[in-house]
């Protein structure tokens, strides 16, 4: 027993020091008016009341739940389908997920910026190929400006759940579809009736990671939007950047900050509670 403890004590001083005191100090904070580089002044809730005041505390937060959401309906049924098919043995599967896996590599900030150049209307790709159809006002448009978010948000990390969802797959016995294909059953039926149920306890693990890393996503819209058109995708963790860094309104900024991992801790609890009291089980408990 004791020497599990010493193996788990340095991560445990890990997490001591770059998780739990950050977020002791934001909370701290939270109960300040500071603007970064004067003197902290203890204010009680003032910096609360000012946060929960503002409309666009609240649009952020609905542009966060908005993509949340969106980005749970497109990623998830494609990263289920692709992890499926690059569970086979077929050679030519695993260059393809070596393929499909490349976006994960690369920085968001540089994928931002890249997609940046090939959309701009007189510079980019449209205008390059001459392609009318493609000369759209891509990031100055309120509707448009969010497809091309989910689309760019997609394509770097449907890789990383393809992955986990084709390690899952890969876990289910063949004896399942060797049994289904005796009682007749096509591919289709195998996979609604043997891989979906299966993936039981995996979907509920990426849609974690789904859930929380959407409030994450500051990155990718600083580079390309700024939350712009307007603020039409200025999301909650946008929003408590500007606040805090060029509105130096630190107090505020880090009560949006709690804000923020309350909504993040309270959306994977839910998560995970929709697996049930044996989310933790095995997917393969009663095959």
């Amino acid at each position: 027993m004791t020497s599990h403890v010493l193996f788990a004590l340095p991560a445990l001083l890990f997490f001591l020091v770059f998780a739990v005191l950050p977020l002791l100090g934001v909370v701290v904070l939270s109960f300040t008016s500071w603007n970064g580089i004067g003197a902290i002044e203890f204010t009680g809730l003032v910096s609360w009341k000012d946060a929960l005041s503002r409309e666009t505390t609240w649009h952020g937060l609905l542009l966060v739940l908005f993509m949340i959401a969106a980005t749970w309906l497109l990623q998830t049924p494609l990263s289920i389908l692709l992890g499926t098919f690059l569970a086979g043995q077929q050679k030519y599967r695993n260059v393809l997920a070596v393929m499909y896996f490349l976006p994960m590599l690369l920085s968001s900030a540089a994928i931002a910026i890249t997609f940046k150049s090939l959309l701009d209307p007189n510079f980019g790709i449209p205008s390059g190929l001459n392609l009318g159809f493609l000369k759209q006002n891509w990031l100055g448009d309120s509707t448009l400006v969010w497809i091309v978010l989910l689309a760019i948000i997609a394509w770097q990390f449907i890789p990383f759940h393809t992955l986990i969802y084709q390690g899952a797959v890969r876990q289910i016995p063949q004896t399942m579809y060797e049994a289904a294909q005796i009682d007749g059953a096509g591919r289709v039926r195998q996979f609604f009736s043997i891989t979906l149920p299966q993936l039981k306890y995996t979907l509920i693990t990426s849609s974690t990671l789904m859930v929380v890393g959407a409030l994450t996503y500051f990155d990718i819209i600083f580079v390309l939007t700024q939350g712009g058109p307007g603020k039409s995708t200025r999301i909650l963790p946008l929003d408590m950047y500007l606040t805090g860094f060029r509105g130096n309104e630190m107090g505020v900024a880090s009560s949006l900050a709690v804000i923020l991992v309350v909504i993040g801790l309270g959306l994977a609890l839910a998560v995970q509670r929709l697996g049930g009291k044996d989310a933790s089980a095995s997917q393969m408990e009663g095959a």
